[in-house]
């Protein structure tokens, strides 16, 4: 089955640096309800970029998926209202 959607990443552990498997991608911050608006990140033909709002340096990694993150708590998945209602 196909990924579907832009790949979103948290820096809740606070790490200076986040390796990603994208090279577009939405920061958010932090998790909600403590995330900053969810920032289209593009590195075009950048290894790296810097979100104007966290401060978080993203690094492109080519051995991780694009919906992959080192380190791979800064993954974020929104939970779908069914499951957030078990």
């Amino acid at each position: 089955m196909a990924e579907k959607g832009t790949p979103h990443f948290h820096n809740n552990p606070g790490v200076s640096t986040i390796h990603v498997g994208a090279k577009e991608f939405m920061c958010i911050g932090a998790t909600p309800p403590l995330d900053h608006p969810h920032i289209f990140l593009d590195m075009g033909t950048d290894d790296e970029i810097i979100c104007s709002y966290c401060s978080t340096l993203y690094k492109y990694d080519p051995s991780l998926k694009p919906n992959e993150a080192r380190p791979a708590e800064c993954v974020w998945v929104e939970e779908s209202a069914e499951t957030a209602a078990r």
